[in-house]
């Protein structure tokens, strides 16, 4: 190893430099408004870093599809008229900060789960893993 190489810190490398080391290409699949307005259900795309709000930024660069699927605030993110949950919620309930959560039933899995089941925005992906972007039509008679 050169001494360049060697006289870094661990963990010292930026989270800039950490995001534009790596492509990544991941299998993208699309539902509802979001295949409509991307022209498929299925593609694949490579963007620099390895975290999901790498590819979200870096796919929403190339589909306008954001304002679909990211709530601004929490009020977008809450569906209303729904009955009040227990007091005691079974098992473990996470959501994501502020800012970095879906609309009223949009969601972004990976590999078949939740952003949020894993480490929301800040989850890493690898290569050949599915990403999901789900907001599916809704009917009212």
């Amino acid at each position: 190893m050169s001494a360049d190489a060697t006289s870094q810190e661990p963990g010292s490398e930026s989270d800039t430099d950490r995001s534009t080391e790596a492509t990544t290409t991941v299998e993208v699949r699309c539902t509802g408004h979001v295949r409509e307005a991307v022209g498929t259900h299925d593609l694949e795309f490579a963007f620099e870093g390895d975290r999901l709000r790498d590819f979200l930024e870096a796919f929403f660069d190339e589909y306008d599809v954001e304002d679909m699927l990211i709530a601004e605030t929490e009020d977008e993110a809450t569906a209303h008229g729904w009955a009040e949950p227990p007091e005691e919620l079974p098992g473990t309930w996470r959501k994501n900060p502020e800012g970095e959560q879906t609309r009223t039933y949009a969601r972004v899995c990976i590999n078949g789960r939740f952003n949020e089941h894993y480490d929301g925005f800040e989850s890493e992906l690898e290569d050949g893993d599915r990403v999901a972007l789900i907001y599916p039509f809704m009917f009212c008679c």
